[in-house]
């Protein structure tokens, strides 16, 4: 995630019945996501409620936790 840009407005979705959010094609394509593909979701709490979702792609996820973890376990295990 280095050298990552700040947010922009890219869609606006809505959620259905099933709960169940589309993303658009053009978002899709410019982010490269494919069928199959995973993601962390995670959230930001304000005054007790959720504001703010967020996708994270899983290797990237894990990839970040790996580079703030690694050195704290490293530490540890002297």
């Amino acid at each position: 995630m280095k050298g990552m840009k700040c947010c922009q407005v890219d869609a606006i979705v809505s959620v259905d019945a099933r709960g169940q959010i589309v993303l658009p094609k053009d978002v899709r394509e410019k982010a490269g996501i494919k069928a199959g593909d995973k993601f962390v979701l995670a959230s930001s709490e304000s005054d007790g409620k959720v504001c703010c979702l967020f996708l994270v792609r899983a290797d990237e996820f894990a990839t970040s936790v790996k580079e703030m973890l690694g050195p704290v376990a490293q530490e540890i295990l002297k």
